[in-house]
């Protein structure tokens, strides 16, 4: 985590090793519900190991998955850490994940001590914005045999890590259908 804050550029070191004291660990196992639909998400993530994925149920009950996160990135249900509302997603390791955890106490906190703080929230938000907007985009725009191949130019982890029927509702498409998206793009 620290190497993120530290990739900003903007927290001296003696503000950063602030979180020394103030993140904590967790370990998952492979399956295990990190978050579930109507918890309020009280904890922002850090993957030191492992994999994420955030899925939900449409109105019909199928199972959607919303985003994945890897190594050295973020997770969390961040409308429900915002809002203190309930999470209309779950949150699942994928292989066995280790975490760095930070409570949003411990972020508000860290908040209160200056706006080098606040610059990195406000910088980690509109990343995080930026990544929500350009899968809204996509879905718009692309169809599921353009998002496959983007994936694939650009994203070769996911391909290669996550299971066909995740990676299927990842992109909108059926898992048949991703079998043939893959046979044309290979």
């Amino acid at each position: 985590m620290k190497s993120v804050f530290q990739s900003i550029q903007v927290l001296p070191q003696n503000e950063l090793d602030l979180l020394d004291d103030l993140v904590t660990f967790r370990k998952l196992k492979k399956g295990e519900l990190l978050l579930t639909e109507k918890q309020v998400c009280n904890e922002i993530y850090f993957i030191k190991k492992g994999i994420l994925r955030s899925y939900f149920f449409n109105h019909q009950g199928d199972e959607i998955t919303n985003c994945f996160a890897f190594e050295n990135e973020f997770m969390a249900s961040f409308s429900s850490f915002i809002t203190q509302n309930n999470a209309e997603e779950n949150l699942q390791a994928l292989a066995d994940t280790e975490l760095q955890v930070l409570s949003r106490e411990s972020l508000e906190k860290l908040y209160q001590l200056g706006i080098h703080w606040q610059e990195i929230g406000r910088k980690l938000t509109e990343m995080e914005y930026v990544t929500l907007q350009k899968r809204m985009i996509s879905f718009q725009k692309l169809s599921g045999t353009q998002r496959y191949e983007e994936l694939y130019q650009n994203h070769q982890k996911y391909l290669q890590l996550i299971p066909l029927q995740y990676l299927a509702s990842y992109l909108g498409v059926t898992p048949r259908h991703l079998s043939r998206i893959r046979k044309a793009v290979l």
